[in-house]
């Protein structure tokens, strides 16, 4: 995300994440595993894209339920174009998981109980306007068991047309 977003979710996830499972920053989740052996791969594939490819245009669109969290949903067919290009590379690859499209979204909130779930979602939904979301990059992580270990990340580098 951009800086502000990243901020501002990062903030909502430190206030109401349980914090033995906030291992990583505020993120929009565009494949869960990706084989490591592929790593170098996938890095130079994200380098060519980031290089080509434009911030993608996004939105958020609706707070919802997680049922024991909250989301926000984020509408954005560019960066979705940008995932299929990696899911097309990596296709004999990913897991089942995988092999659909995601509903794009930020995490803000999980594994607590629904009730705590259900206030934050009124709370969060009571003022909540659709806006634009900056989208800046993309990177990769390795998952250690419960910390998150940082892989590369590149951003975004062409221009709009």
């Amino acid at each position: 995300m951009g800086a502000a977003d990243q901020r501002h979710f990062d903030a909502l996830r430190s206030a109401h994440f349980p914090p033995d499972r906030n291992h990583l920053a505020a993120h929009v989740t565009l494949f869960h595993q990706l084989p490591p052996s592929g790593l170098d791969e996938l890095e130079r594939l994200v380098r060519r894209i980031a290089a080509d490819t434009p911030p993608p245009a996004a939105m958020l669109r609706e707070v919802y339920s997680l049922g024991q969290g909250v989301a926000f949903r984020v509408e954005s067919p560019e960066l979705l174009a940008v995932r299929a290009r990696i899911a097309d590379h990596f296709a004999g690859m990913l897991t089942a998981q995988d092999r659909g499209t995601p509903r794009l979204h930020i995490t803000v909130q999980n594994k607590v109980p629904a009730a705590d779930a259900r206030a934050l979602l009124a709370r969060l939904a009571s003022d909540f306007r659709p806006r634009p979301l900056a989208i800046a990059g993309l990177a990769a992580h390795h998952y250690r068991g419960g910390p998150w270990e940082p892989a590369f990340a590149r951003s975004f580098r062409a221009m709009r047309r």
